[in-house]
């Protein structure tokens, strides 16, 4: 494993749930490796091993249960597209038939992924982000959203919602100030803020308090939700082991999009549900031809693993 890649993992298990299973995820971690093929680890190619090793950790499945019941699982995203060829051939090629019966009958890129591009127009791209984000859209901007388009989304959808909190000291964006603590924030060349943390209400009824502040010695109070006062516990079905029709989610994370609705036929292998837990995505597929008679989640429910998402018929 990775030097850089240790830590990493390790905060990334231990928001999945899996802190405890830490010595687990690093013998899967050399397992993973195995599988796909001992692939040289470095940014993204470790992520998918990791990605992984994290997966067999959390569905209790050895080196041999992934070779057998490849053509079933819901394998992370990551570890799709790594045997579609997105990150390239890896030297010594793909292993087989794990390559197959993990890509099924989604499309191959084979040779060098760029070659095969499509032409990308720079400067239509500026054009649409001005027109969608305003005129301040950097060489930068325009780069990063060619790249990671998604990423690049929900960047900007989190500025316009919380404006630049890259001018907060990196503490304050993670941990909350104490009482009478001060900070400087620089907003531009010039002007800065003095920020002192005065008082924190109770919350009300609906779980907001007010929190007061003296912004360079001038009282200003904002209501904030109180995120363990109002929190409510969802306690959801769970999936039934015993029933292939019964599909829960194979690991923790939040419900990003549903790609079926009730009353659909679907086939062995067709998409259902898209979760995303700690940037690693994963596509639940159905195990199964049927017809889909009841979906257990929404787009944006957290659910835990064995969680049902959704239930097909069979036949």
């Amino acid at each position: 494993m990775p030097g850089g890649q240790y830590t990493n993992l390790q905060f990334q298990a231990r928001q999945l749930g899996l802190a405890e299973r830490w010595p687990a995820i690093k013998r899967a971690y050399a397992a993973a490796n195995r599988l796909l093929g001992d692939v040289v680890k470095v940014t993204p190619s470790s992520k998918v091993v990791g990605d992984l090793a994290q997966f067999m950790v959390q569905n209790d499945l050895t080196e041999e249960d992934v070779l057998e019941q490849a053509e079933t699982l819901s394998f992370p995203s990551s570890v799709v597209e790594f045997f579609q060829g997105y990150l390239g051939e890896p030297y010594g090629g793909f292993p087989e038939p794990l390559r197959s019966k993990v890509v099924r009958d989604r499309p191959k890129i084979t040779g060098r992924p760029g070659a095969s591009l499509p032409s990308l127009d720079l400067t239509a791209l500026e054009t649409s982000l001005r027109d969608e984000y305003g005129a301040r859209i950097r060489d930068v901007d325009v780069l990063s959203a060619a790249l990671y388009p998604k990423v690049f989304d929900e960047y900007m959808q989190f500025r316009i919602e919380h404006s630049d909190i890259s001018v907060l000291p990196t503490r304050n964006c993670f941990a909350p100030m104490e009482k009478g603590e001060e900070i400087l924030v620089e907003i531009e060349r010039g002007k800065t803020l003095i920020v002192q943390l005065a008082t924190v209400g109770e919350p009300d009824a609906e779980g907001i308090r007010e929190v007061f502040f003296l912004l360079n010695g001038r009282l200003r109070a904002i209501r904030v939700r109180d995120q363990e006062a109002s929190t409510e516990v969802v306690v959801r079905e769970r999936a039934n082991g015993s029933d292939p029709g019964s599909i829960g989610a194979p690991m923790p994370g939040t419900v990003i999009d549903l790609r079926t609705k009730v009353g659909a036929q679907v086939t062995a292998g067709q998409a259902l549900v898209v979760l995303s837990a700690m940037k690693m995505e994963t596509v639940v597929a159905s195990p199964v031809t049927g017809k889909v008679e009841r979906l257990a989640v929404s787009t944006g429910d957290a659910v835990k693993a064995g969680d049902l998402l959704c239930e097909v018929t069979v036949g």
